[in-house]
């Protein structure tokens, strides 16, 4: 049996003034020392360090300037993390804290490989991780949307056997219950299209960042995979040990048929595209039905400065095809677009033939 990953929001693990909900954590934490005891492996993933930093800076509301969220996040991670360490420790349970960047997941292969070594490794020697995004650091936005597609991907690279998403509602609801009183309970997901006529919002909170939303996103994300996800109310007393147990709470999202490998969940979901290729209705039509690669001949346009290597979204008139790890740079191909294969050998020689190779190629 894989981990079970459990996932807290910022509105489960502090409240509105910042401060850590203990009853909560401590609740959480009882039952992943009992997963764990019962010879179970548990990973938590939780959010909060920015919230607490508010907190213990008394801020009113949540920063905006990405130093700023930076700097709250630094003074909260640690005062986070020793929460945990002290409700686990509490239950003879080791802890290790583990803060991954949006580049460890989604930039080399070999950072998401090392990753996965080190988090399988403090499995087997009956560790519980406890995962957040390493907000200090980062570049860009603070990018895991509350760590939700963080979540998800941690279960990707353990294999998971569940995704827990603990937040503040009951599930996901045909609407948002706090504005529309006839939204009902959602207890079931297992056609994402259905999804489409829902009113799923992607808001924010005086603390967190996240929303229904991108928790539907990591769901899908793990049930692709073929991990089962649950998104359920962290305030309800037993939920963890009843989702694991598959009672009926929250809401259940169920796997998906035709499982990626974890290296196209990655591209899929991970890699972040530098550029875009505009192909024919030809070359399309072979990518979505054929699995073929994709050669310059079918290529109408592109778009971007791109490296080899670097991943690339597929368009064909406007809309997704798939996305790709592009063999060759933008400007490589720029020049033997539209050409066939012996051609474009001609130009360029020293190039492979696909402009992207079937096997780094995944369907939108």
């Amino acid at each position: 049996m894989g981990p079970i990953v459990i996932k807290l929001g910022s509105s489960i693990v502090a409240d509105d003034e910042g401060q850590p909900r203990a009853d909560v954590l401590q609740h959480v934490c009882e039952q992943a020392a009992a997963l764990h005891r019962g010879g179970r492996d548990v990973a938590i993933v939780t959010s909060g360090a920015i919230a607490r930093g508010m907190g213990a800076m008394r801020f009113a509301e949540r920063p905006r300037a990405i130093d700023e969220l930076q700097a709250a996040s630094a003074v909260g991670q640690g005062k986070l993390y020793a929460f945990y360490d002290e409700l686990l420790r509490g239950h003879g349970i080791a802890s290790a804290q583990v803060l991954l960047t949006f580049h460890d997941i989604s930039g080399e292969r070999a950072h998401y490989l090392n990753a996965r070594q080190t988090l399988r490794k403090l499995l087997e020697w009956r560790v519980v991780p406890v995962i957040n995004e390493n907000d200090t650091t980062a570049t860009d936005e603070i990018t895991f949307g509350d760590n939700d597609f963080l979540a998800a991907q941690v279960s990707i690279l353990l294999g998971a056997e569940l995704l827990i998403l603990l937040t503040s509602t009951d599930g996901l609801y045909t609407a948002d219950p706090r504005l529309d009183d006839g939204a009902e309970l959602v207890p079931v997901v297992d056609d994402f299209t259905a999804l489409d006529a829902l009113d799923i919002r992607q808001t924010t909170t005086t603390l967190g960042s996240g929303g229904m939303r991108s928790k539907v996103v990591a769901a899908e994300m793990a049930t692709a995979a073929g991990i089962p996800a649950i998104v359920a109310n962290g305030l309800s007393e037993g939920v963890i040990a009843a989702a694991v147990a598959g009672e009926a709470v929250g809401t259940r999202f169920a796997p998906q048929e035709g499982r990626y490998s974890s290296f196209k969940l990655w591209l899929k979901y991970a890699k972040p595209a530098h550029g875009t290729i505009r192909v024919d209705a030809g070359a399309a039509r072979a990518l979505r039905e054929g699995g073929t690669s994709l050669l310059p001949v079918g290529i109408v346009g592109v778009e971007g400065d791109f490296d080899a290597g670097d991943a690339v979204e597929v368009l064909h008139d406007g809309e997704a095809v798939g996305k790709g790890i592009a063999s060759c740079a933008a400007a490589d191909l720029r020049r033997v677009m539209g050409l066939k294969s012996e051609a474009a050998r001609e130009l360029l020689p020293h190039r492979d033939e696909e402009a992207i190779h079937r096997d780094h190629f995944v369907l939108a």
